[in-house]
C-alpha cells in the first residue's frame, strides 16, 4: 500500500477535524484563513483517498449499563476458517471490534457485556460454538484510560 502524502493544509484540516468533527466548515475555513470552497474541496479529496472516514459519535457503554468490557483472543482450528469466523463474529452485537493478530490466536475481539455472566454467555454460547473456533482466552478490561487518533506522520 502506498503512503499518501499530505500537504500542510491537509494536515491542519485533519488536526482540526480530529479535535472537533462537528466544527462548521465555515468556522474551519475562518480558522485556517482559507475559503469555504477550499475546505470543501480538500475534505472531499481526503475522503476519496480514504484518509477521512465517516464521522460518528462515540457512545459511552458504561452509561448504557455495560459493566463488563473484555478482549477475547480466538484460536482457530485452521486458518482456512478465518473469513467464515469473522462473518459470524460480525453478527454478535456485543462485539465492537475484531482484529487479525499474530501468534497462536488468529483473532482478537473487543466485547461489551452487561455483566460477567452476560460475558460468559457471549463467549460460551455465541463465540465458541462457531465452526472453526478451537478455543478462546479472555482478559477483562477494568477501564479505558483513553482513545485517540494516530498522530500525522512527519512531512
Amino acid at each position: 500500500m502506498e503512503k499518501i502524502k499530505l500537504d500542510p493544509f491537509d494536515s491542519r484540516i485533519i488536526n482540526e477535524l480530529t479535535l472537533d468533527a462537528k466544527i462548521p466548515l465555515t468556522s474551519l475555513a475562518e480558522k485556517l484563513k482559507v475559503s469555504n470552497t477550499f475546505i470543501h474541496q480538500r475534505i472531499k479529496k481526503l475522503k476519496e483517498k480514504g484518509i477521512l472516514q465517516k464521522a460518528t459519535f462515540r457512545i459511552d457503554p458504561w452509561k448504557l449499563g455495560y459493566q463488563t468490557a473484555a478482549y477475547t483472543q480466538i484460536m482457530l482450528e485452521n486458518s482456512k476458517f478465518i473469513n467464515d469466523v469473522v462473518q459470524k463474529l460480525a453478527l454478535i452485537p456485543e462485539i465492537v471490534e475484531c482484529v487479525n493478530i499474530s501468534g497462536r490466536y488468529a483473532l482478537m475481539v473487543r466485547i461489551y457485556a452487561i455483566n460477567n455472566r452476560h460475558l460468559r454467555d457471549i463467549i460460551y454460547e455465541k463465540i465458541q460454538p462457531i465452526k472453526g473456533v478451537e478455543g478462546t482466552n479472555t482478559t477483562i478490561s477494568f477501564e479505558t484510560a483513553f482513545v485517540r487518533n494516530l498522530p500525522l506522520p512527519e512531512m
